[in-house]
């Protein structure tokens, strides 16, 4: 029998909601128990009443929207806070000057707080500062004055609520990392999965077909070439497993295989997108493409700049070099920037030929290269050591400031 995965989606707010709904119940009977030890004291005792039986029918009739956080919407928060802030009011019309003047209770009492944690477990801190100073004016004008009292229950409710709220964005925070790691995870033995069918298959049917056709030579060498550069070719495909590869052909001046790639449409992409995707299909069995483990997000335009800078780099390779040269691409994922470096093994560039070739009208590496890093807000340096290769590092910001983040 198949073995069936058990999929549980977890969430680290569930638990604050249940809190609050209990909270809510609890603090409604314990400000309804207070009214009725104290009814005598009361000068108009029916007001309080009447407050009470609003209070009580709304606390139940309003428990599933404070279930979860799909159910309590910003109107329901903004009614449930203006049922606190007017039993805070109504208290001086209710009970006597002389109780409320010693330190008395206001009608919601504590049921007050759940108000306010509703806000802070909905939307945050900030969400929280506001309705605590709210209901920290309404206190103080049922007062009339503030008193040390007063003063230490406004801020008890105004510092718990912020913290509370902060807590939960830090929790959804880790909520999200914490599901995107896991889905890395999955992609990654899924990738593995498939890795290990296609090594056992097709790889090796393509590496047997390369071996045999270099032996038979003739037609068959050039089969046994194409075969090596398919199984380059689905090597950088399995590994990468994120390139949309359309369609393969040939360029005979480099003898490898061009990957025309059908890219997402990015202009209408609220999100960036992996620059791995865009830069794999340069791979084949004479350019080596190293990327890192997890995704390089970028901007949509950004990344597409970039790769195309890449591809000038290596196409100056092609030209320049020839089509026996190796390459090597290098993606490198910093906090702050993304660094790409394109090497070759070639004879390397004489020195002052760029400034030459500038003068003489082309403008491969001023404008191909270097002009569309400028525009990112990034930078390209070019270093080259006679008989040593030479080396294109590309730089880009994170946060691009140029013309392509706007275009």
């Amino acid at each position: 029998m198949a073995k069936r995965e058990r999929v549980m989606r977890m969430s680290v707010e569930q638990p604050l909601w249940r809190a609050l709904t209990a909270y809510r119940v609890l603090t409604m009977f314990y400000a309804v128990g207070l009214f009725a030890t104290a009814y005598d004291e009361f000068e108009r005792p029916w007001v309080a009443v009447t407050y009470f039986a609003v209070l009580f029918v709304w606390t139940l009739a309003t428990l599933p929207r404070v279930s979860g956080a799909v159910h309590c919407t910003k109107p329901f928060l903004a009614a449930d806070l203006t049922v606190a802030l007017a039993g805070i009011m109504l208290t001086r019309v209710a009970d006597a000057g002389a109780r409320i003047d010693a330190g008395g209770p206001t009608l919601p009492s504590i049921w007050t707080a759940g108000a306010v944690l509703a806000f802070a477990i909905k939307g945050g801190w900030r969400w929280a500062a506001f309705a605590s100073t709210l209901v920290a004016v309404a206190n103080l004008a049922e007062r009339g004055a503030p008193t040390r009292d007063t003063v230490h229950n406004v801020i008890l409710v105004w510092v718990a609520s912020i913290a509370i709220g902060y807590v939960v964005e830090v929790a959804r925070a880790s909520e999200r990392t914490l599901a995107r790691a896991l889905e890395i995870e999955a992609a990654t033995r899924e990738r593995e999965r498939l890795a290990r069918d296609i090594h056992d298959g097709v790889l090796q049917v393509l590496a047997m077909v390369q071996r045999r056709g270099s032996a038979l030579g003739g037609e068959a060498a050039e089969l046994g070439r194409m075969a090596g550069e398919q199984e380059v070719a689905l090597r950088t495909l399995v590994s990468g497993g994120m390139v949309p590869v359309s369609r393969v052909s040939e360029d005979a001046a480099l003898g490898a295989l061009v990957r025309a790639v059908d890219e997402p449409d990015t202009e209408d992409s609220a999100g960036p997108v992996d620059l791995r995707s865009l830069l794999a299909p340069y791979a084949t069995a004479r350019v080596t493409f190293s990327e890192p483990g997890a995704p390089v997000p970028l901007d949509p335009a950004a990344a597409r700049e970039l790769a195309a800078a890449v591809g000038a780099a290596l196409d100056n390779v092609r030209r320049h070099v020839g089509g026996d040269a190796r390459a090597w691409i290098l993606v490198e994922d910093e906090p702050d920037e993304v660094v790409v470096t394109v090497r070759d093994d070639g004879p390397g560039i004489p020195e002052g030929r760029l400034a030459q070739a500038e003068g003489e009208g082309r403008l491969g590496v001023a404008l191909s290269i270097r002009g569309r890093l400028r525009d990112l807000g990034g930078t390209a340096e070019l270093v080259s050591v006679p008989g040593q290769g030479t080396e294109v590092e590309l730089k880009v910001p994170k946060v691009s400031r140029g013309k392509a983040s706007t275009r």
